[in-house]
């Protein structure tokens, strides 16, 4: 029997199936398998499964085998979480749309993944300035020396120096590739990649599999994995047409906090990020102590073990199915696969008792399939 994770992974090599309709396709069948043999009829049950999507599921599905993707991937990219994976990064779950399959090489710390650890997203031009390098240098080092973990692009010019400074100064980074995590890019980086794995300070992340070779429309939805995976995002030097801009417009739109390194108004480099602040960012300013005061401000996610340690209300009039599922609903937003940990209920069962605790108005749904109590 093939894992949950498998038929996300069928589910995703679809064209125009993304994870909102993968997370409906889930909740309307029970599980992804289920929807795997579902008919063309049943299909157009779910919601947004139009005429085109059911074609396109048609043409693709009789030429997919899930046991032999699962099996070649298992070879060729071994490592990989999908949203119903408990170590898929709960930050990422909550943005629209988190990537169905997250490829990843290197060294694991699950409380990156749970929210616990801050991770800060340092972004910026392929050719800074000196004073760019600089303080990007400088902002690493005192963020890795507080125990944030950096995460940027791998790309040149303020990728390198936000990872290399992060490692340099004994903390962790993740770089998110446009590429397979296979695939370095640019080429010049490759001692860069290399250390990340050998000496286990940090993560080598992508959406795309083994041997995707770089592509100009990858590296903008590149950049909203960086801002969906962090805290804030700090944005160095950018000029006014920027892959950095596109990530604090993905950081601003997923509700993340944007900080951004002022700049003389007549250097070409700076012009994004005065930009930015003419649009209410955040300035960074010469003392790092109130940087990290403001970022340690920003409250963390709830860890599997603080979210057990929910109040039992009970509640009148629900069903003993219903009432199961509320019991461990709180007014923190939990993901879809921790309730059904909670619970021990199945999948469909879970997700009809959502439905039906929205229904009364004792449920929210929010982004990312992530539910929490009505205040």
């Amino acid at each position: 029997m093939l894992p949950e994770g498998a038929y996300w992974l069928v589910w995703a090599q679809i064209s125009g199936i993304g994870p909102v309709l993968i997370r409906r396709l889930q909740q309307h069948f029970g599980t992804l398998e289920a929807a795997w043999k579902a008919n063309p009829a049943q299909l157009a049950e779910v919601e947004g499964f139009g005429l085109q999507t059911l074609k396109k599921v048609v043409e693709q599905r009789s030429r997919l085998h899930p046991q032999q993707l699962f099996s070649k991937h298992q070879q060729e990219n071994p490592h990989f979480w999908t949203p119903g994976d408990t170590d898929y990064p709960r930050l990422l779950l909550e943005t629209p749309s988190p990537p169905p399959v997250l490829y990843y090489r290197g060294e694991i710390e699950l409380s990156e993944n749970l929210g616990q650890k801050p991770l800060v997203g340092i972004v910026g031009t392929r050719n800074p300035s000196d004073y760019g390098r600089r303080w990007t240098r400088n902002i690493s080092t005192t963020l890795a020396h507080n125990g944030f973990t950096v995460v940027s692009g791998l790309a040149a010019g303020i990728d390198t120096e936000s990872h290399i400074a992060a490692m340099d100064a004994g903390g962790r980074t993740i770089a998110v590739l446009g590429t397979g995590v296979d695939v370095v890019y640019p080429a010049k980086n490759r001692d860069l990649y290399k250390r990340i794995l050998t000496q286990k300070q940090g993560l080598i992340v992508s959406e795309y599999a083994a041997k995707t070779p770089p592509d100009r429309t990858h590296f903008p939805r590149r950049n909203r994995i960086i801002a969906g995976l962090s805290r804030a995002v700090l944005v160095m030097e950018a000029p006014l047409k920027s892959g950095a801009l596109i990530t604090a417009n993905y950081a601003n739109e997923f509700g993340r906090d944007v900080y951004v390194l002022p700049g003389r108004i007549d250097d070409r480099p700076s012009q994004g990020c005065l930009k930015l602040l003419s649009q209410g960012a955040t300035p960074i300013l010469k003392e790092l102590d109130e940087l990290l005061r403001m970022l340690g401000a920003i409250p963390q996610l709830d860890g599997v073990e603080a979210c057990s340690e929910i109040e039992q209300v009970p509640l009148p009039d629900l069903s003993p199915e219903l009432q199961k599922v509320m019991d461990v609903i709180s007014t923190e937003s939990l993901p879809l696969d921790l309730i059904m940990q909670q619970t021990g209920m199945a999948t469909g069962e879970v997700s009809s008792a959502l439905l039906q605790l929205e229904l009364m108005g004792l449920v929210s749904q929010l982004p990312g399939m992530r539910y929490q109590r009505m205040k």
